[in-house]
C-alpha cells in the first residue's frame, strides 16, 4: 500500500497511542472502555509504524506530502 500518513499525523497518532497505553498501565483506565481504548491505541501505533491508514485510503485522504499529485 502507498503511504498516506504524513510526519505530523504520524507523531500525533504515536503520542496518542502511547498516552492511552500508559494510562491503561498505571490504572487510570479500567473496565470495558479501557479495553476498547487499548485496541484503538494499538491501531494508532500500527498505522503510525507503517505510515498507512486503511480508513484514509477508503476516504481518499492523504496527509503525506510526498504522495500528493
Amino acid at each position: 500500500m502507498k503511504k498516506n500518513i504524513g510526519s505530523t499525523d504520524k507523531l500525533i497518532r504515536f503520542l496518542a497511542g502511547v498516552t492511552i497505553m500508559v494510562l491503561f498501565y498505571i490504572g487510570k483506565l479500567s473496565g470495558a472502555p479501557a479495553f476498547i481504548l487499548l485496541a484503538v491505541a494499538g491501531v494508532l501505533l500500527l498505522t503510525s509504524l507503517f505510515n498507512v491508514c486503511p480508513l484514509y485510503s477508503l476516504l481518499g485522504i492523504n496527509t503525506c506530502p510526498h504522495n500528493h499529485k
